[in-house]
């Protein structure tokens, strides 16, 4: 998929936090740290560092969501974080975001922490953002 195309997804899947630019993902995109999983209407730009992946973001268009796709693409990034050695991944979404919390929470994910007020809506309204983490490995592995 070619940043301008992920850019329309995400303005598409996004206001809060604002949506990203072709530029900023093409930067993600080409980071070497960084794995894009995409599919068609959705995908999910993961970064793994020194046993730890953050999903960056994950984006579903409008249309394809509650078909499975947000799922399929998150247990995509949960296998890539594993080949690349992670033993721990974890996100921050914000706490309004009810439909990416279950997501997140059925997959295993638990609230690690909050930071408040840290989203700005279009309107200037604050959110806050719910950490959350899932262990990938055993701590006796």
């Amino acid at each position: 998929m070619t940043p301008d195309v992920l850019a329309r997804i995400h303005a598409a899947s996004f206001t809060t936090p604002r949506p990203w630019s072709e530029h900023e993902l093409l930067a993600f995109t080409t980071d070497s740290s960084c794995d894009l999983i995409a599919r068609d209407g959705g995908f999910a730009v993961i970064r793994t560092v020194v046993g730890e992946t953050e999903l960056l973001t994950l984006a579903v268009t409008p249309d394809q969501r509650r078909k499975g796709l947000g799922r399929m693409i998150l247990s995509l990034a949960l296998d890539c974080a594993r080949i690349r050695g992670a033993e721990q991944f974890f996100l921050e979404v914000a706490a309004d975001n009810t439909a990416a919390i279950a997501l997140y929470q059925r997959a295993g994910f638990t609230r690690s922490g909050l930071r408040p007020r840290y989203y700005r809506s279009p309107d200037g309204h604050r959110i806050d953002a719910l950490l959350m983490v899932l262990p990938l490995r055993a701590s006796n592995d």
